[in-house]
């Protein structure tokens, strides 16, 4: 799906905490225009379309699509309303950039697939943490053989934002509702960036927690994928301990690779140390990146990386299609879970 158009129109929906993201990364676009946006409570659109210079609100999905025909609609929006919303954008030929938890199940999210496939639209899935720009550069460490053959990757997961009986509501107030959390909300991120680092994997093991009685899902958790030649990547989450660094949120956590030539960390402030096997000095690894927003910019950068994918027929990650993975892999984690047992992936 590629538009040689100068401009593309943008509409979106929702008006949650995250969404103020995604609309300031599409104001920073020169070639864009965010033409409208839609909110179940009127009120609501009103106000972020005056916050944000947005020329139309609306409070029907449908109506909006028909009134200002956008070339894509921004679903920024809970999951119980992709799969309407992602039918009604493909029945007027209008591509798509879904939120995630994408759906409310992999059954839901297969479907909602179907429907773009069939209408010839574009549907990706709005995962941005692959494109933090640590992330990039890891890959590109990864690509150029500075760590030589990976044996193992780890990521601790420490926000520290998950403690007490108010956790995550002046922020997130639907977080301690739902009844799968740790996985389906935070740990989907990571298996999303293994994925991209080391590709497929073939079988995991997973136990999970909940530390904080104050929410319904777990908080706590460890997820053991293993990958074709004997890597593994372990991610061990707990959303009520910290770590070291001046922006918490700004990596979520820390990250190692041990390699056969060397070792990989990343620290909590986005900084990069590679150590040579046999070495016991680490030096860090120079790389620039614009801490805007979210995650380094990473809501920008994704966003960026839809654009040329439209304007200019770029490769594109995480379509709708290839993001199934993804949610095939928080599946068996759960089961995983409940069962005691290690899980064979198919793909």
């Amino acid at each position: 799906m590629t538009l040689h158009i100068m401009t593309l129109r943008v509409a979106a929906i929702g008006a949650g905490y995250f969404s103020r993201f995604q609309y300031r990364a599409w104001q920073r676009m020169p070639d864009i225009d965010l033409v409208a946006t839609c909110n179940r409570t009127l009120e609501k659109a009103r106000a972020l379309a005056a916050e944000y210079a947005i020329p139309a609100a609306f409070d029907d999905v449908a109506e909006m699509l028909d009134a200002v025909r956008p070339d894509v609609l921004d679903i920024i929006t809970p999951p119980p309303t992709h799969l309407a919303a992602i039918g009604a954008a493909a029945s007027r030929g209008v591509g798509v950039i879904c939120q995630k938890p994408f759906c409310t199940s992999l059954a839901e999210a297969t479907e909602a697939v179907a429907i773009a496939e069939a209408a010839g639209i574009m549907l990706v899935v709005h995962e941005n943490f692959r494109f933090q720009p640590w992330y990039a550069q890891i890959r590109r460490l990864l690509d150029s053989g500075a760590l030589g053959t990976p044996y193992q990757v780890t990521f601790r997961l420490r926000p520290g934002d998950g403690q007490g009986p108010h956790a995550y509501l002046d922020r997130q107030p639907a977080f301690p509702a739902m009844p799968r959390f740790l996985v389906r909300e935070t740990a989907i991120h990571q298996i999303d960036v293994f994925r991209y680092l080391f590709g497929e994997p073939q079988a995991l093991y997973a136990s999970l927690r909940r530390l904080n009685p104050a929410i319904a899902g777990e908080d706590a958790g460890h997820l053991l994928l293993d990958f074709p030649g004997g890597m593994r990547a372990l991610f061990d989450g707990n959303r009520l301990a910290d770590h070291r660094a001046r922006n918490r949120r700004l990596t979520m956590g820390e990250l190692t690779i041990e390699g056969s030539a060397a070792t990989l960390d990343l620290d909590g402030d986005a900084r990069l140390w590679l150590r040579p096997h046999g070495s016991n000095e680490a030096t860090p690894v120079p790389y620039a990146f614009d801490d805007i927003d979210f995650g380094g910019d990473c809501v920008f950068r994704f966003q960026r990386h839809v654009v040329d994918h439209l304007r200019h027929g770029t490769p594109l990650q995480n379509t709708g299609r290839d993001y199934l993975a993804n949610l095939r892999i928080e599946e068996a984690t759960y089961e995983s879970d409940r069962t005691g047992t290690r899980i064979l992936l198919t793909q």
